[in-house]
């Protein structure tokens, strides 16, 4: 829990702006899965660090923050349970 709110006040003060994406791309098939793809099976990286995040391609939109995350499963469960 305190090493996971030093890096992210490490990053925020000296971190990648993550402003520049690449074009998403959505996993198919069994083979290897990165982890932001875990969520909505399509991810975009940062061009300047490399880092993964989840994309929802229905909405056009990185999910970013846990918040995000819990609402689109949420609102996955609720389209499902209709």
């Amino acid at each position: 829990m305190i090493g996971r709110l030093i890096e992210k006040l490490i990053d925020f003060f000296f971190g990648c702006r993550h402003s520049r994406f690449s074009f998403p791309v959505t996993i198919r098939g069994a083979g290897r899965r990165p982890q932001a793809a875990g969520l909505t099976g399509t991810y975009v990286a940062c061009l300047d660090c490399g880092k993964e995040f989840p994309y929802d391609w229905q909405e056009m939109r990185i999910i970013s923050s846990n918040a995000e995350r819990r609402q689109y499963v949420a609102s996955l469960a609720e389209k499902h349970a209709a």
